[in-house]
């Protein structure tokens, strides 16, 4: 058995995969201006991917805008919608006083699990 083991290999050697036939994707660089701190970032990205027109500062996090021949590409933000709270999705299904009226019933539910009283009081729900 010992004779039929290979030798000349070890563990994280490099790769037996060479680099032959391979044709690498055309690319092309691109550059985003921050518009917080004024940092300039180039990044690479495949010549026919679509470029977006934002990018995220490495620098500070705030918003770099992509540059087309040394001038920034103005975003139009006004169709973006404000992400939507868990309670204000809840408020599309129920009013207050329905909100109101089962906050009672799980309290009651809840008083009658532990033996509470009635002693307890609850501030209303306010909008």
């Amino acid at each position: 058995m010992a004779d039929r083991s290979l030798r000349g290999m070890r563990l994280g050697a490099s790769s037996l995969q060479s680099e032959d036939g391979v044709v690498f994707h055309e690319r092309a660089q691109f550059s985003y201006s921050c518009t917080s701190c004024g940092r300039d970032t180039t990044m690479t990205f495949a010549a026919d991917a679509e470029v977006p027109e934002t990018w995220e500062c490495r620098t500070c996090g705030a918003e770099a805008l992509l540059r087309v021949d040394g001038e920034t590409v103005t975003v139009d933000h006004g169709d973006v919608k404000a992400p939507r709270s868990h309670w204000d999705m809840l408020l599309e299904r129920r009013t207050i006083p329905e909100l109101e009226e089962l906050l009672e019933e799980r309290l009651a539910f809840v008083r009658s699990r532990r033996g509470a009283g009635d002693d307890v009081t609850v501030d209303k729900l306010s909008a």
